[in-house]
């Protein structure tokens, strides 16, 4: 983690003052890594009647098929009660289920605990979602989809959508753009803090114009492999992951040969991969593991989970190539950042000095939405 030399880092909660706590499920089934199982349990839910719907809907305190709930922000889904529903299944999207782990999800209100609405309101192609990961070694990460995991909370790097209101303290890009001699993008201050956040969530800034931008180019290059936007990341030419032996249909079992550097997915074989995407972790759990084990593990018999792919997708495959790169890309941004030092900082007390902290309290709360109106329970409009 980057070192300090005194401890009055501003923390976290007070430079991205609005966060929302993590979406909840409440049930599984309404995630998969495919969008099809979705679709094709959705089907399944509404060929129940009675009895048979409410339990294969797993009902919670939050949600029975008796739930009146309105339509999250931005999809199409139904707002009848799901006793009575009909119609087809929500177009799924793309979440991020669990880190480093894209699925999909139904963006029906319906079948989520705690949807978490405010955060569905701000989900754009500008928009990026700072999560707290506190059990991992990335105090941080970013994500340009619906985060589905925790227990950190949620941070938009904006407040409404298009990109603008930056969820920052006011004040602080004046004050950094008048001690640095140019003013920060409120990208760069998310690129910065993916840097230089420590595990307490603090976040050490400085004055130093060229610490400031290798800080930046660093946390730029992370939120580039985080979010894989624009061109796709790549291994140089001989270390670049390819499937050497075909994977089977429905692979069982996953297992990696350091000496080689091959990961085995039952006889099938994928290489080189290198040793450091292989341990990669978040969470105490290393990521390749979690995926392969999010794509192979069975739903109990007789539950929507159970409707899975019949044989293993070639997306998949495509999927775990480009995840094997980004660990491996990401393994060197953390041996980076792990050296990286902020010996002169602006400090929380000089922040403060200057009215920049505490952050006012309306910049805790949502911003107000005024220009769409949202559809509640069984049809009724509401204004947000």
């Amino acid at each position: 983690m980057p070192s300090v030399t005194h401890d009055d880092a501003p923390p976290l909660a007070d430079l991205m003052p609005w966060s929302v706590a993590p979406l909840r499920l409440g049930r599984s089934w309404p995630a998969a890594p495919d969008a099809a199982s979705l679709k094709a349990r959705w089907d399944a839910l509404l060929k129940a009647e009675g009895p048979d719907r409410a339990a294969l809907l797993e009902p919670s305190r939050s949600r029975t098929t008796r739930t009146a709930v309105g339509r999250l922000p931005g999809v199409a889904a139904g707002t009848e009660r799901l006793e009575r529903a009909s119609g087809p299944c929500a177009e799924p999207v793309r979440v991020l289920r669990a880190p480093f782990d894209e699925q999909w999800l139904v963006p029906d209100h319906r079948l989520i605990d705690a949807a978490r609405p405010e955060l569905w309101r701000v989900a754009d192609a500008r928009q990026v979602f700072a999560v707290e990961t506190p059990d991992g070694p990335d105090p941080l990460l970013a994500t340009s989809l619906l985060p589905l995991f925790g227990p950190g909370r949620v941070r938009p790097l904006y407040r409404r959508p298009g990109g603008t209101e930056p969820n920052l303290a006011p004040g602080l890009l004046d004050h950094l753009a008048a001690r640095l001699g140019t003013r920060p993008a409120p990208l760069d201050v998310l690129a910065w803090t993916l840097t230089a956040a420590r595990e307490t969530s603090a976040v050490p800034l400085t004055a130093d114009p060229e610490l400031w931008e290798h800080g930046v180019r660093l946390g730029r290059r992370a939120l580039w492999l985080l979010r894989r936007d624009g061109e796709r990341p790549k291994l140089p030419g001989g270390r670049r992951p390819y499937v050497r032996a075909p994977l089977p249909p429905r692979p069982l079992t996953l297992e990696y040969d350091r000496d080689e550097e091959v990961l085995r997915l039952d006889e099938g074989r994928v290489s080189p991969v290198p040793p450091d995407a292989w341990e990669f972790e978040a969470g105490g759990t290393r990521v390749l593991e979690r995926w392969f084990a999010a794509r192979t593990a069975g739903g109990e018999p007789g539950t929507l989970s159970a409707i899975r792919p019949a044989a293993w997708p070639q997306s998949w495959t495509s999927e775990l190539l480009e995840l094997i790169t980004v660990l491996a890309l990401l393994a060197e941004v953390r041996a980076e950042r792990a050296a990286f030092t902020v010996p002169d900082r602006i400090t929380a007390a000089e922040l403060r000095a200057a009215g920049v902290l505490p952050p006012p309290a309306p910049s805790r709360a949502p911003a107000s939405v005024l220009d769409g109106h949202e559809e509640g329970p069984e049809g009724q409009l509401v204004l947000v």
